[in-house]
């Protein structure tokens, strides 16, 4: 397991199913079954999977990936930058390229990642 016990017990406490996987020398964290805004998209939930990278958490993860992939509704269409498919353990991920420079390194955590997912599926055009 790579991910700081800070943030295991945090995904823990608010009933994540999660896993740690690890494939050639790569880290990523699923979220299984992950809830969407509601109304927003074609399905209720999608498993959300983010590749941690080497250094975390003083390093900040980048993209977030949904399987299956997720369109907007009701014109059933990619949200912008979201239309590129990704192979990663084995399935076809749809890409989530968005990017933050505000990661405050000693303080952010899945905690403040997953609010940035959230923020960004919410706003999503």
């Amino acid at each position: 397991m790579f991910l700081p016990e800070f943030d295991r017990d945090y995904l823990t406490e608010k009933g994540y199913t999660f896993e740690e996987k690890v494939e050639s020398n790569q880290n990523y964290l699923i979220i299984r079954n992950w809830s969407l805004p509601k109304d927003q998209y074609n399905v209720e939930q999608s498993d959300l999977l983010i590749l941690i990278p080497r250094g975390y958490p003083d390093v900040k993860p980048d993209m977030w990936y949904f399987y299956p992939a997720i369109l907007l509704k009701p014109e059933n269409r990619y949200a912008n930058a979201t239309n590129y498919m990704q192979t990663i353990l084995g399935e076809k991920w749809q890409r989530w390229s968005r990017h933050s420079n505000d990661w405050r390194s000693g303080i952010d955590g899945m905690r403040t990642y997953l609010q940035r997912v959230q923020t960004a599926l919410e706003v999503a055009r």
